[in-house]
């Protein structure tokens, strides 16, 4: 059968609006399932009390001495909270270092340059940084995200919602809506990894200069002096590290942060990896996966997070106290007590990842070890 030159023309116009037509139903589909963060903020609940109360009712059955295994008895408890359910998962594991460089390293607050962040960005996906191997060798997972590094490298995922942030001692280090787009960015990135299965998400950053951000933000936020919540980050002489509080100090006063909500010192002062560990706070409680604070840069996202939406507390375990000067200040305002205390200090989200073996092996002894009554042996009574 023949057709005209017409009919031929009427049936490509119809093909192109059909193309058309599906590939923007995509495009809505794609940006209905992206959540806003005003949606996530009103969207977030409280964690599973019932499932908690389950969950100690399990341990304290269990055939040994009552809350005798501490910390991790009560990180698996927490776990059961955030995920709504005591049968706890915990198998997949996964860590996701935001990488985003920082103008304020203009002011010499850094011992090295911007370049070594997308040097140890790519490293992540070669098991040469620290956190990399730790991953591998603890089964877990890793997953980098470029938010705002300076440089393009070939294989870190690109998320970027800015090359870098402008120089804080100058002007605001970004806008407002960078602040928003780089948090929902962590928001939308928890909700993926809730598809795809993980049980577990730790927290990591790669950003030269993010210290000094994180205890602008810190500061800001508890409003006690910079020279207070600044440390000498990865190496600082005595000249460098007073220049650091020097440059934070009078960020604070010039925008009067102390008096300023959270978006707003975050956008003034803060980082794109520090949002965008915001963001995974925030997605993790909005849909239910539990999110493992590593050090000091992380803590401060949890605090910033919290003081967003309180409830987001409730799906988030403190792996560590950093050796950082604030960092016990911090998690006490967070609220959350560290699981181990060992003088940590390098980032990337190795703390986290270093309990991971732990909670694991707390999670089977919690699924499968024998109870009181299956041994004919009275239960320990709480005295």
């Amino acid at each position: 059968m023949l057709f005209s030159q017409a009919e031929v023309l009427i049936v490509n116009v119809q093909i192109c609006f059909a193309v058309k037509f599906t590939k923007e139903r995509m495009k809505e589909k794609m940006e209905q399932k992206e959540v806003s963060l005003e949606e996530v903020l009103r969207g977030i609940v409280p964690r599973d009390e019932e499932a908690v109360e389950v969950c100690w009712k399990r341990w304290d059955s269990i055939a040994k001495p009552l809350r005798s295994l501490g910390w991790m008895e009560d990180a698996i408890t927490r776990i059961a909270g955030a995920q709504h359910t005591p049968n706890v998962k915990t198998d997949r594991k996964i860590l996701v270092p935001f990488c985003a460089d920082n103008g304020i390293v203009e002011e010499g607050v850094t011992q090295t340059g911007q370049e070594v962040t997308a040097i140890v960005a790519e490293n992540f996906l070669d098991e040469k940084s620290c956190a990399a191997i730790m991953c591998r060798e603890s089964g877990t997972e890793i997953r980098p995200i470029d938010i705002g590094m300076v440089t393009d490298t070939p294989r870190v995922e690109k998320r970027k919602v800015a090359y870098g942030t402008k120089n804080f001692s100058k002007e605001p280090a970004m806008t407002r809506e960078e602040a928003v787009r780089a948090v929902e960015t962590g928001i939308h990135l928890a909700g993926e990894l809730k598809e795809q299965g993980y049980g577990l998400i730790a927290t990591g950053e790669m950003g030269i200069g993010n210290t000094t951000t994180s205890s602008a933000v810190a500061a800001s936020l508890l409003n006690v002096p910079a020279e207070e919540m600044t440390g000498r980050g990865a190496g600082l002489s005595l000249q460098g590290l007073n220049r650091k509080i020097q440059v934070i100090r009078e960020a604070i006063e010039r925008w009067d942060l102390t008096n300023q909500e959270p978006l707003t010192i975050l956008a003034y002062v803060g980082g794109f990896d520090l949002a965008g560990m915001v963001g995974m706070y925030l997605g993790g409680a909005y849909y239910h996966v539990p999110v493992v604070i590593d050090g000091f840069i992380s803590s401060v996202a949890a605090l910033l997070a919290i003081r967003l939406c309180p409830e987001a507390k409730g799906y988030m375990l403190a792996s560590h106290v950093s050796k950082e000067p604030a960092a016990r200040r911090v998690l006490q305002e967070v609220g959350l007590p560290p699981m181990i205390d060992g003088g940590l200090c390098l980032g990337e989200g190795s703390g986290a990842v270093a309990v991971f073996p732990l909670i694991e092996m707390a999670n089977v002894i919690y699924q499968k070890m024998s109870t009181f009554e299956q041994i004919n042996v009275d239960a320990y009574q709480p005295l």
